[in-house]
């Protein structure tokens, strides 16, 4: 057709890729949930070639997916057949780094870790942090409006942005590239393009706020009894240990589970929940700290990584990877809610999608200082027989204690449905108004979200 002749002149051979050219990567995120490849794949290595790439595409009406690290979850940049996907896996690199400021400067298709590693050079501490560090890009995190692991310490990603470019529908190029922390010049885009999930616009740049680099760096497992000395647990950490940067807890199914695929013996008995306690201090400080939980009731059990690879087995642990190996099609959930009801939600819902599923497996994990909650399910007989029935049960538990249906993985297009369960038909209508408003032919990444 003409449009692919005109964006391959547009993008060269290596920028423009149609037919058996179009990778198999392309047709889906990690939520492998993604079923057609797009009938071209775009790769612009600059921001005027997104820009010129959007404008030929709007001009026709050609719907267009923004793509990163496909790294999500939740669908959000699966292509269909008729749909063009741009990847802005090209457009890469850190472009400053302002040690006065404290930013960096950087094009959205650069890997979180690269930028990570950069920023420790420099001497800085690049705030967001995720498990898929090393495939995941910026501007994904961007678009998804990324938490992670530290959001107890520094926020979502979007409270780090200091500055945004971003390439409209219709190819226009709004840069506001700014460093500064106070910018009280009416509505801020930054926030709105912050978890629109490309259906707004497509991020080509960023300026991150950097932090200082810890001088230390503790980590602890800790084994506790009940949900109640969790949250004690917490509570005490917020007032008594310095640079609190990670509260993660694992309920025991969790826990003993992926202790057992990673072949780490750990506690001698695994305990109601596992927590992991990093604070941006020396090991003494967080031995102090532990023995006053410990003597105070609240931990059973404790141990303090002596090395970087202690400290990495806990986080091998937590993170689970070997998870998606050991159970083939397992559903990951990611909801929010009020921090003192996740114990309730995670008891209601074993019970309801055990009644539901006899044999299934269900655990739970989560960023528990900042209120999110992870759930695993694998059923019997795979995700096809059930995966809308265990939607279903979590999402109308998560409505019934006013949480959010997804803390992080954004909405895409499989917690689409769900959306009314955690915002009201005018916070729908709003969200449309926007869309429309940037959008107006609907281009941008269809079907997803709203």
């Amino acid at each position: 057709m003409a449009l692919l002749d005109d964006l391959a002149a547009l993008l060269g051979p290596q920028g423009c890729l149609a037919g058996d050219r179009v990778p198999e990567a392309a047709r889906s995120d990690m939520s492998r949930s993604g079923r057609a490849l797009p009938r071209a794949l775009l790769r612009p290595a600059t921001v005027e070639e997104v820009s010129r790439a959007l404008a030929l595409c709007h001009a026709v009406g050609q719907t267009v997916v923004p793509q990163g690290g496909m790294t999500g979850l939740a669908g959000g940049a699966n292509p269909r057949a008729d749909d063009v996907a741009l990847s802005l896996q090209r457009l890469t690199g850190i472009e400053e780094i302002d040690r006065e400021a404290a930013t960096m400067t950087l094009k959205a298709g650069t890997v979180l870790q690269t930028a990570q590693e950069a920023a420790a050079e420099a001497g800085f501490l690049f705030p967001v942090d995720l498990g898929a560090r090393g495939s995941c890009t910026v501007g994904g995190n961007i678009a998804t409006n990324a938490g992670g692991l530290r959001v107890i310490r520094d926020g979502m990603t979007r409270d780090n942005i200091l500055g945004l470019e971003v390439a409209l529908a219709d190819g226009t190029v709004l840069t506001s590239l700014g460093k500064t922390v106070k910018n009280n010049t009416g509505y801020d885009l930054r926030h709105l393009f912050a978890g629109s999930e490309g259906t707004l616009g497509v991020v080509t740049r960023a300026v991150f706020r950097l932090r200082p680099l810890p001088r230390a760096r503790a980590t602890a497992l800790c084994a506790l009894a009940s949900y109640a000395d969790v949250l004690a647990l917490l509570a005490k950490a917020r007032v008594d240990l310095p640079g609190l940067s990670a509260f993660e807890a694992m309920w025991r199914d969790y826990f003993a589970l992926n202790r057992a695929l990673a072949g780490l013996r750990l506690f001698a008995e695994a305990p109601a929940f596992a927590v992991i306690l990093e604070a941006q201090t020396d090991a003494e400080v967080l031995q102090v700290f532990l023995e006053g939980a410990y003597g105070a009731g609240l931990v059973a059990d404790a141990l303090v990584a002596q090395t970087e690879a202690e400290a990495r087995d806990f986080w091998t642990v937590r993170e689970g990877h070997a998870m998606d190996t050991h159970l083939p099609g397992l559903i990951n959930l990611d909801v929010s809610m009020p921090v003192g009801r996740l114990d309730d939600f995670a008891r209601a819902c074993r019970e309801a999608l055990l009644a539901r599923f006899p044999g299934a497996h269900v655990s739970f994990f989560g960023h528990v200082g900042d209120s999110n909650l992870h759930v695993a399910v694998a059923l019997p007989g795979g995700p096809r027989d059930g995966a809308h029935a265990v939607d279903a049960i979590a999402y109308g538990l998560v409505r019934d204690l006013g949480g959010s249906v997804s803390a992080e993985h954004g909405i895409g297009t499989l917690k689409r449905d769900w959306l009314g369960h955690s915002r009201s038909p005018a916070e729908i209508a709003a969200m449309r108004a926007i869309k429309s408003a940037l959008d107006p032919e609907g281009i941008l990444n269809p079907g997803k979200v709203l």
